[in-house]
């Protein structure tokens, strides 16, 4: 059930390279986070450039106008899921994308499963339907 929020610089990517880039996320996050088939919530978010300044906060890292900001909202996870996660992906993304790794920064930000409706104004999970 996380949230996935990609946020990049217009421009930088094909449409075909987003839906690919899309699906090796997802792809991580079911094996990484144990989700199920369906359970894809993705949102890409393009802004002009002169709206993303992402330094590197005095780690040495030299970003392109390639970055992507990856925000994960979920329930809790394991520490080790979240770094299994930001590991895989980086390394899935590096190999199948060509993503450069200083290139891809992770956020996750946590929430509770009574949080969410997924339709009708229906709180699934406090109603019992998932």
């Amino acid at each position: 059930m996380p949230l996935m929020k990609i946020d990049l610089i217009k421009g930088q990517y094909e449409p075909a390279e987003i839906k690919n880039i899309m699906q090796l996320s997802f792809d991580v996050a079911k094996e990484t986070l144990s989700l199920p088939d369906r359970d894809r919530f993705q949102i890409v978010t393009q802004h002009e450039d002169y709206e993303i300044n992402f330094q590197d906060v005095g780690l040495g890292y030299d970003r392109s106008d390639k970055v992507l900001f990856f925000t994960v909202l979920s329930t809790p996870r394991p520490v080790k899921a979240k770094k299994e996660f930001t590991k895989s992906l980086v390394a899935v993304l590096a190999d199948k994308a060509g993503v450069r790794r200083e290139d891809v920064i992770i956020s996750f930000i946590s929430n509770h499963a009574e949080d969410w409706s997924f339709g009708e104004g229906k709180n699934h999970f406090l109603n019992g339907d998932l």
